[in-house]
């Protein structure tokens, strides 16, 4: 009787799966415009982490509220920190290196964090989330163990971790994409395809 609100959950997060996609794509292509100017300047290389940041804190408290697991409350805290660093580095971006490299290697080490806790508390999560939390971590360390870091090396970290971030959750929407496929063709009296 309990698993069939979950499963009802899982569909409604399933057939949601371009919301996925679309936080993957804006990822990526965050990702490839740091990792194509990475000489940049310093503003500009905050105001685009920032809209990313802003949009991804957005997305893990839409997740958190449908969400069918016990972490929503981690999960919504995490949104409000990735929404409120990303106002931060939209509303100040000429700040120094210092002060931007310190907010996003702490926001990286957040995301790591909550990913190993998410690898842990649900087994079925998958090597490549594993990894992406391993590197999100080592990236953000890195960052914060020497925030003076150059601007280009900080864009070169930043920008590898929103590629790698993004191709993770467009494989996930792709994932959730074909759960919702093979729902809505097993469902009783729909049509089959062709």
């Amino acid at each position: 009787m309990s698993e069939e609100p979950a499963l009802s959950d899982l569909r409604l997060i399933a057939r949601a799966w371009w919301i996925l996609a679309l936080l993957g794509l804006i990822s990526i292509a965050a990702g490839v415009i740091v990792l194509a100017r990475p000489s940049t300047s310093l503003a500009a290389l905050a105001v685009i982490c920032g809209v990313f940041l802003l949009v991804d804190g957005i997305f893990e408290l839409t997740w958190a509220l449908f969400d069918p697991e016990q972490n929503r409350g981690l999960v919504a805290v995490y949104g409000v920190v990735t929404a409120i660093v990303g106002v931060i580095l939209i509303r100040h971006p000429t700040h120094s290196v210092v002060a931007i490299a310190l907010l996003l290697g702490l926001w990286l080490i957040a995301a790591g964090l909550l990913r190993v806790f998410r690898v842990f508390a649900e087994p079925g999560r998958g090597v490549w989330s594993a990894l992406l939390a391993v590197l999100e971590l080592i990236a953000g360390i890195v960052i914060v163990s020497s925030p003076n870091i150059g601007v280009a090396t900080l864009a070169l970290l930043i920008g590898l971790s929103l590629v790698i971030r993004g191709v993770g959750a467009c494989i996930a929407a792709w994932m959730f994409r074909s759960l919702a496929h093979a729902e809505e063709v097993a469902r009783p009296g729909a049509a089959l395809p062709t």
